[in-house]
């Protein structure tokens, strides 16, 4: 009986000692990641490459233990990143100019663009037989956030056709952007503008219908980018040259593999989404080609961005491309 102990005693302890030295590895292989604190302004099936970053691990291929957090707006996210409360935020670019325009002495760098369109989409609280723009005059609109990106890329679709949003139509855009498609199916406006995957599950329930892309209309603009303060830039340069491959390697990945595929990897960012619907808005956003195929953000597209700013009275001041768009970690990451 002693001896059986004594083995059991010795074999309890041999496993604690490998447990320990199991664990002892395990800790140091997460130690030697390093980490970088990503704030998302909403979650979104639009940044699929995000996400299939983390999940393929491509991140940590790179050496990084990327930590990712979602601010639920764009003020916030970029106090969050201007507070030092994260490395990265992923925003819509027009934040850095707003940020510049109040004469920051350590402006916000974009560095690595995610998308490359409007995400949002018009829907039709009747499904027409056939759809024209011109079908929106004297009609009720339920539009985005005031300063907005989706707001002015929505207002400058509907100038694009002849229509001005202050008087041809009833622009309503004082509800909060949590309220705006419970205000829609509780019986507010003639028209809305949603993003994924709210716009294909009203046209699934019937609510409404999607008859327009504002991604389309406005053509391609640094909607959503990677963007660090210019201080965190120059001090973490390597760190940031390895984020950009990782999302580079993302990039490519959801462009060279299927919609049920990419919507495999990313469901699990999306418990309350059915996988087919998931897949349904990652198909819709790859055939308007919303996904940047590369992280480079280039002059076109940032000039694109200030026009539609300017068109909605948005616009601060001008900004030069090289002022707060460094292509130079996009472009090494591509090569």
């Amino acid at each position: 009986m002693k001896r059986k102990l004594r083995l059991l005693f010795v074999f309890l302890s041999v496993a604690a000692l490998f447990s320990s030295l199991l664990l002892g590895c395990s800790t140091d292989k997460n130690d030697s990641l390093k980490k970088v604190r990503v704030a998302e302004v909403t979650r979104s099936i639009f940044y699929a490459p995000q996400y299939v970053a983390i999940e393929k691990g491509f991140f940590k291929e790179e050496g990084l233990d990327v930590q990712l957090t979602t601010t639920w707006g764009g003020d916030k996210t970029m106090t969050a990143l201007l507070s030092n409360g994260a490395d990265v935020a992923l925003v819509g670019s027009e934040t850095s100019i707003y940020v510049y325009a109040q004469g920051t002495k350590d402006p916000v760098i974009n560095f690595a663009q995610l998308t490359q369109t409007d995400g949002t989409f018009l829907v039709a609280r009747k499904k027409p037989e056939f759809f024209s723009w011109d079908q929106l005059n004297g009609s009720t609109f339920l539009g985005q956030r005031k300063g907005g990106m989706p707001q002015m890329a929505g207002e400058f679709g509907l100038k694009k056709h002849g229509i001005d949003p202050q008087n041809d139509l009833t622009m309503i855009q004082n509800i909060d952007f949590a309220n705006i498609a419970n205000a829609f199916a509780s019986g507010t406006g003639d028209y809305v503008q949603l993003f994924e995957p709210t716009a294909s599950l009203f046209e699934q329930q019937g609510i409404g219908y999607i008859v327009a892309s504002f991604g389309t209309e406005s053509g391609k603009i640094p909607y959503t980018t990677f963007m660090s303060k210019e201080s965190y830039l120059k001090e973490n340069r390597e760190t940031m040259q390895k984020f950009t491959r990782a999302i580079y390697k993302a990039q490519l990945w959801v462009e060279n593999h299927t919609a049920a595929e990419t919507a495999k990897v990313i469901a699990p960012y999306f418990e309350d989404t059915t996988i087919e619907l998931i897949e349904t808005v990652v198909d819709r956003y790859k055939s308007q080609h919303s996904f940047a195929l590369n992280p480079i953000l280039d002059e076109e597209e940032w000039n694109n961005l200030q026009n539609i700013m300017k068109e909605a009275g948005e616009l601060p001041k001008e900004v030069k491309h090289e002022e707060l768009v460094n292509t130079k970690l996009a472009e090494n990451a591509v090569k």
